[in-house]
């Protein structure tokens, strides 16, 4: 394995008998923007902060750019972080906040040159006088954004730094963010729970569960070629189906909605499901259909199915109707009943 700019090896954490990380082994190129994804209480947070040098290692190692920093203080690893409350001071203003890790660092018109720099980044220029309780929730995530790249750290650390935003000030965040990233070329790790941020704004994700690693991937290859059940169901929305197959082992079939297609009754072959839920999604109707057996009778197994808005018209799909569908063989997930692993994609 070649070893990343940012490696760790055999990291673990434990808070008493509670196990926070287990056997953590990554590694992290330079300039790349990883992902670290997974439910609350997987580990990632603690992860972050071991990186951050916030919290220390029971065992292991992390070295960057070959040298070890397992032992080094925080304030010595040249790591910007930014947290997710903000954690800006509510009497300095935005100015002064972006200046405060720089006054033991730089001149003082170095530091006045900087912090222009800054607010003209985060397009902040007319508001370097207010204090953090005169700015939205989207300025003051900019603010802290700012003040964590104002020293030009080797790596930026994020903790959730969208979470506690609307849902249209976190997509043109997340684009700004993305810019920074590629305009200063610095390595970026981002803790999240939400999967469309870390599909739209990795170019690796780290998907944790129970305090361990469970995959490593780009967005694609997480999508599209899970490796277990957790993954799958995990990122996005998915539909398992049970088999019948005694020859196959009877594996588990698993899925995505966009993947499924509805087709007309007719000389086509396929399954078919009646309609139990119909949801409007404004660019497409999402379906949950009840899966019949070859004899007409309800499974008591669901499928979910992606439908575009102009399909669903043409279709003129009701509750309660039965229709057929297929499911793009190019895109079905097999997962072995006994081990839960990923055996076939297609």
């Amino acid at each position: 394995m070649k070893q990343g700019y940012l490696s760790l090896r055999n990291l673990s954490k434990h808070f008493g008998k509670q196990t926070a990380l287990q056997e953590i082994n990554l590694d992290i190129y330079q300039h790349e923007f990883i992902c670290l994804l997974g439910p609350s209480g997987c580990g990632k947070t603690t992860l972050l902060r071991i990186l951050a040098g916030l919290e220390k290692a029971d065992r292991g190692h992390l070295t960057i750019d070959g040298k070890d920093i397992t032992s080094v203080p925080a304030g010595k690893r040249n790591f910007g972080m930014m947290f997710q409350s903000y954690a800006l001071f509510p009497n300095l203003s935005v100015s002064e906040n972006i200046a405060y890790g720089l006054r033991n660092r730089l001149t003082k018109s170095q530091i006045i040159d900087r912090v222009d720099e800054l607010l003209s980044l985060v397009e902040l220029d007319d508001q370097r006088h207010k204090v953090p309780a005169q700015l939205s929730g989207g300025q003051q995530q900019r603010v802290a954004l700012a003040r964590a790249l104002a020293f030009s750290p080797d790596c930026l650390l994020l903790d959730e730094p969208l979470s506690a935003l609307d849902a249209k000030v976190r997509v043109k965040l997340r684009r700004e963010i993305c810019r920074l990233h590629k305009q200063f070329g610095m390595t970026t790790i981002m803790v999240t729970h939400d999967q469309e941020e870390a599909l739209t704004m990795a170019d690796r994700i780290v998907v944790m569960n129970q305090s361990r690693i469970i995959q490593v991937g780009t967005p694609n290859e997480v999508y599209e070629r899970p490796n277990s059940p957790f993954v799958t169901d995990f990122i996005g929305a998915v539909s398992f189906i049970e088999t019948d197959d005694e020859k196959q082992g009877n594996p588990v079939l698993a899925i995505r909605p966009e993947h499924v297609q509805l087709v007309r009754e007719g000389p086509v072959k396929g399954r078919q499901g009646i309609v139990r839920e119909i949801e409007y999604r404004g660019t497409h109707y999402r379906l949950v259909l009840e899966l019949l057996d070859h004899q007409g009778a309800p499974r008591l197994q669901f499928l979910t199915v992606d439908l575009p808005t102009q399909a669903m018209a043409t279709l003129h799909i009701k509750l309660n109707q039965k229709v057929t569908f297929k499911l793009l063989s190019e895109h079905i997930i097999r997962f072995d009943t006994v081990s839960n692993t990923n055996i076939a994609v297609g």
